[in-house]
């Protein structure tokens, strides 16, 4: 049996949906809430639904069953603003699912985040040395936590502290697709600006505000939900491979060619306005990111990386134009 925490949110639920397909047996831990975020687990059959506060107790009664633990669980809002309630979430429980995966042999893959890489000085090389983490500087307190655990498990590898037999961490790059609907303001561009484009409004981007960057020109490494659930199982299927992972497609893409993609996906012309950049967030904008893929390649993953256009156009005619939109 294999975990999934955040295995309702959007990443876990796609993997716990891939993990599904093949026959493994699952259980999730995560909180369902009033909304409709049950809805991203409903066609899956699952061994158990465990709360956060009842997973210790869970873990130490499953012991035996349980084969490997894909961490995704998290506050992944790189706008909430209560750092103690981040540290505790995203920090010190994934240094007790290490601890408890170290004391039982068990194997640990865990979501870090390319908001490790604060404004990109320092490149997008997922280099695990204690003294390359150390150069990053994360511009939220989201990223900061997932950079802490990092380094946390850098030092603990140097050190020679008890490890599982596996891990893996995995830097998520920009990723869009189906069961991202509960996330509010936090979905995709994709996903919010669909109604309108499918209806022919403007879609509307963010401004500049330097000037070697036009306007719609900022860069994202866009990856579909799928291939990061792909690479979770290739994970699972390769016990020898460990590591620190990126997890984006290796280019880099304007939000005006992800607006144009989604566009051209619902059949309706370029039509494209740019509105102010809230100012809050304008001081901590990344306005580039882009995987440096090379360690995973080495490590053995040759699959291709699904292109912007094909996984636009996937997102909108199997899901988003669908009643049941959900993976």
């Amino acid at each position: 049996m294999i975990l999934v925490t955040g295995g309702a949110g959007f990443i876990g639920s796609n993997i716990a949906a891939a993990l599904g397909e093949r026959g493994t047996a699952l259980a999730l831990c995560d909180r369902l809430r009033t909304g409709n975020k049950w809805r991203n687990i409903a066609r899956l059959g699952l061994r158990d639904i465990v709360a956060p506060e009842a997973l210790p107790v869970w873990l130490d009664a499953h012991q035996a069953q349980l084969e490997a633990i894909v961490h995704m669980g998290a506050i992944s809002s790189t706008t909430e603003t209560d750092a103690d309630l981040i540290v505790e979430t995203n920090f010190r429980l994934s240094c007790s699912l290490w601890h408890w995966c170290a004391a039982h042999g068990k194997r640990f893959v865990y979501a870090s985040s390319a908001a490790t890489y604060g404004g990109g000085e320092q490149g997008f090389d997922d280099d695990p040395a204690e003294e390359a983490l150390a150069k990053l500087r994360p511009l939220n307190a989201y990223g900061w936590s997932k950079h802490l655990f990092d380094r946390w498990v850098a030092r603990a590898l140097a050190e020679g502290r008890p490890r599982p037999p596996q891990w893996a961490g995995l830097k998520f790059f920009n990723v869009y697709g189906p069961n991202e609907y509960h996330k509010g303001g936090m979905q995709s561009v994709i996903s919010q600006k669909y109604g309108l484009a499918a209806a022919g409004e403007p879609l509307t981007l963010f401004r500049s505000y330097r000037p070697d960057v036009p306007d719609g020109g900022q860069k994202r490494d866009f990856i579909y939900v799928g291939d990061c659930a792909d690479v979770v199982v290739w994970l699972l299927d390769q016990p020898q491979v460990s590591g620190l992972f990126n997890l984006g497609t290796g280019q880099a893409r304007s939000f005006e060619d992800l607006a144009r993609a989604l566009l051209a996906a619902v059949g309706q012309a370029a039509n494209i306005q740019y509105m102010d950049m809230p100012e809050a967030i304008r001081p901590n904008y990344q306005y580039f990111t882009q995987a440096s893929m090379e360690r995973l390649r080495r490590a053995g993953y040759n699959r291709p990386f699904t292109s912007l256009a094909d996984g636009v156009k996937k997102y909108v005619t199997q899901y988003l134009s669908r009643p049941e939109r959900y993976r």
